[in-house]
């Protein structure tokens, strides 16, 4: 049954099933604990859709072996960068709307010149993350 109000992508994240299903999920402050404790299952061919505000450079690099990952801005800017093994890539998100697709495993990171939203399409399942250094 149809919610008789509308989400926000901020307080409810979705689950995009191989069904063609959604799932909505609460996003307080328990969801990462649950989601890495695979209290919400592994993710198997399914995709997270989520939206994260940023102040200032991400403290982690990370990497999703099992799928692509869309970024999606959706204000602010922000600098993304993808690790390829001959080089880094720098694409600069300046526009509301622009978007990088993240490449399966393809270590990614961000810094952000000023507070940056974005929405993100995650491939999850057996994501890595390791400190930027």
């Amino acid at each position: 049954m149809a919610s008789s109000t509308p989400f926000n992508i901020e307080s409810t994240y979705l689950r995009l099933r191989p069904n063609a299903s959604v799932e909505t999920l609460r996003a307080d402050a328990a969801f990462w604990q649950r989601l890495s404790s695979g209290q919400l299952g592994t993710f198997h061919n399914e995709y997270l859709v989520t939206s994260h505000r940023f102040h200032g450079d991400w403290p982690t690099w990370e990497m999703h072996p099992n799928g692509d990952e869309i970024v999606c801005l959706l204000s602010g800017a922000a600098s993304f960068l993808l690790e390829f093994e001959e080089r880094t890539q720098t694409i600069e998100l300046k526009a509301a709307g622009s978007y990088v697709v993240v490449p399966k495993g393809v270590w990614h990171t961000a810094k952000g010149a000023s507070a940056a939203c974005m929405l993100f399409i995650t491939a999850g399942e057996g994501t890595l993350h390791r400190p930027v250094c």
